[in-house]
């Protein structure tokens, strides 16, 4: 029998990134690691990384000096991995300054992961794993064992063919890839059967996703929206993060054909400037961007959309900026996530001229997210007087308490027991506070 093993990941960014920080810990588990809270409890602790934000590199290395520390308290036989999307792009240089890392290993390679252990067990061995291999690496990985909960993450598709001038994302996970529709129905299958009854779909362009259908035909998006929809108990289904050129028609009619497909998107658009959205190589105009959205109103009139901006790219203007700003109030959306620009080495916009003082791009970032922040109060304060149906996630903060989400990711909370976890309730809205929406129980439905 394998030596019980303790293992502690530590997540950083993005949804994909938690949903591979399982995949990793389920890929370790039949090498005998079970997961524990505390890194300094751990023989093996992965630090899983996002090379979306500033300074994310010197956010690595900070964190890597205090890990050294449990390291060598450990008499060096804590193993220590660096994996994720700063591996990928700075895999020779975490060795270099941290050479008492382990491993390191990209997005693309985790499955590999018994054998990283293996090498990395010998004395002096240093590991590292950044190539884009030419197997798919979730033809490798094992059935997960660990029940994700009421709501799950299930990755679709993988890597970026936009190369918009601002991210990294096409340099550190790859060209765009498909999971076949068989792989993630039998995924979405088992999760279910776990008690989830909520499912995420991801990808880095997930509405991009095109894979092999059941039937021998290429599926897309929406066909793939059906198939997971006839699965019993599945209650719901989202789908993050997506690209506008890529919302095709069939697309939009899941949204309006399939009551678990919920009436809420993402659908990053990044500037309503025409030619910022050019130095963006976005491909796409903010009138492509009005059409689609009047396309998934019309299919579903109660759509509420999210989105993300950036101020500040290479060559924005104030002209520009108040049409991101013109284009915000036109579409009016529930929630938006918004950021200052920030230079990525690599990327052409990192060099381009025309770079925006910090100090513009403050005051840009704080009018635009004060012009969010009234626009996501407006949309919760038009919730409270309705009756939602909620699914209810786990127990509230306090006692007596139970929360779940809304169809439109909001979070809510109301008086009830915890047996009611895993079940959709009907809620009335009574109010709305900065973070939440509080609810009382109209009527319940469980699930068979």
């Amino acid at each position: 029998m394998t030596e019980p093993k303790r293992l502690h990941v530590i997540t950083w960014g993005c949804q994909m990134n938690v949903y591979d920080s399982g995949r990793m810990a389920d890929v370790l588990a039949p090498l005998g690691y079970a997961p524990v809270s505390a890194p300094e409890d751990a023989d093996m602790v992965i630090l899983n990384t996002c090379h979306i934000r500033d300074r994310a590199a010197a956010k690595v290395f900070s964190e890597l000096g205090r890990l050294r520390v449990m390291k060598e308290a450990s008499g060096g036989k804590m193993i220590l991995a660096v994996a994720g999307c700063v591996a990928q792009a700075e895999g020779a240089e975490i060795l270099a300054r941290a050479p008492y890392v382990d491993i390191v290993l990209g997005p693309q390679t985790y499955h590999r992961l018994p054998e990283m252990v293996a090498l990395a067990s010998r004395a002096g061995n240093q590991v590292i794993e950044t190539d884009f291999p030419a197997e798919d690496k979730f033809d490798h990985l094992p059935e997960s064992q660990t029940p994700q909960g009421v709501t799950a993450f299930l990755t679709i598709q993988e890597g970026c063919d936009k190369f918009c001038s601002f991210c990294v994302v096409p340099y550190t996970r790859g060209a765009e890839q498909s999971r076949s529709a068989a792989t993630i129905v039998r995924e979405a299958r088992h999760l279910v059967s776990q008690g989830t009854r909520e499912i995420t779909l991801l990808g880095q362009n997930v509405n991009a996703w095109h894979g092999d259908g059941t039937d021998g035909m290429t599926w897309g998006l929406g066909r793939l929206l059906r198939e997971l929809s006839d699965i019993p108990d599945l209650l719901r289904l989202r789908y993050t993060t997506s690209h506008p050129r890529d919302m095709s028609d069939d697309l939009i009619a899941a949204h309006r054909d399939l009551p678990a497909v919920m009436p809420y998107l993402h659908l990053p658009v990044q500037s309503g400037s025409d030619r910022m959205l050019a130095a963006m190589n976005r491909k796409h105009t903010a009138d492509d961007f009005r059409r689609v959205i009047g396309k998934l109103r019309d299919a579903r009139p109660d759509m509420a959309l999210s989105s993300d901006f950036i101020v500040g790219h290479p060559g924005e203007t104030e002209a520009d900026f108040e049409a991101t700003m013109a284009l915000i109030r036109e579409v009016n959306f529930a929630m938006a996530y918004s950021f200052k620009y920030s230079q990525r080495p690599g990327t052409p916009a990192a060099g381009a001229p025309a770079q925006v003082p910090e100090s513009e791009k403050d005051r840009r970032l704080q009018a635009l997210q004060g012009l969010l922040r009234e626009q996501q109060v407006g949309f919760n304060d038009s919730c409270v007087g309705l009756d939602l149906p909620v699914l209810i996630t786990g127990p509230g903060r306090h006692p007596g308490q139970i929360g779940g989400r809304s169809p439109f990711l909001q979070a809510v909370h109301l008086s009830g027991s915890t047996d009611l976890i895993g079940t959709e309730l009907m809620v009335r809205i009574v109010e709305n506070y900065p973070n939440s929406l509080a609810g009382t129980l109209v009527q319940e439905r469980r699930i068979a």
